[in-house]
């Protein structure tokens, strides 16, 4: 009898100890996989613009997004954009519906590129105020909230606001730093 009395309870040990071990790496795998799951909070990044260089009329810069330290999120293939003070200049999107997102983490980056013509008679340009951007996402994995909309000061100087060649051209959520020159 204390044979099998010791192989049940060896068997008992071995089965609760494999249970226990299978919830541990069960918690820690989703753990781990939570915030990338993640779309970004405005809180949870930085954001600038960043001037990109001019050439032939045309002007370039992006809208750079960095994840603060600590946060991993991520940021869809096209976000809302939208002007203030610019009435006769308009933002077109070049992204696919279906550009792929960007996963930014603790202290790496992501951009939207930005394509404007500035040549154009004084009367025929304006200069925005700002440009906003709205975050995919109110509130973090954490429960921190956050207003979705950024607005980053124009420092970009004059578009071209003719109707011919109004528009400020943007692009895909690109992967790493913006383009500067």
């Amino acid at each position: 009898m204390t044979t099998r009395t010791n192989i049940r309870r060896g068997m008992t040990v071995l089965f609760v100890a494999g249970a226990a071990a299978g919830a541990t790496a069960l918690t820690a795998g989703t753990a781990g996989a939570m915030p990338t799951d993640f779309h970004c909070t405005s809180g949870q990044i930085t954001s600038r613009l960043v001037y990109g260089g001019a050439g032939a009329g045309g002007r370039d810069a992006a809208i750079e997004f960095t994840a603060k330290p600590g946060e991993t999120c991520t940021l869809p293939g096209s976000l809302p954009l939208d002007l203030v003070g610019a009435r006769d200049v308009v933002l077109s999107s070049d992204a696919a519906p279906d550009a792929p997102s960007v996963e930014i983490s603790d202290g790496s980056s992501a951009y939207i590129p930005l394509h404007w013509s500035a040549i154009g008679s004084t009367g025929g340009q304006e200069t925005p105020l700002a440009i906003t951007v709205t975050a995919p996402q109110e509130t973090s994995p954490r429960g921190d909230t956050s207003d979705p909309r950024i607005t980053l000061p124009w420092n970009l100087g004059a578009v071209n606001a003719a109707p011919e060649s109004h528009t400020i051209r943007t692009g895909a959520t690109t992967a790493g730093a913006a383009p500067t020159v």
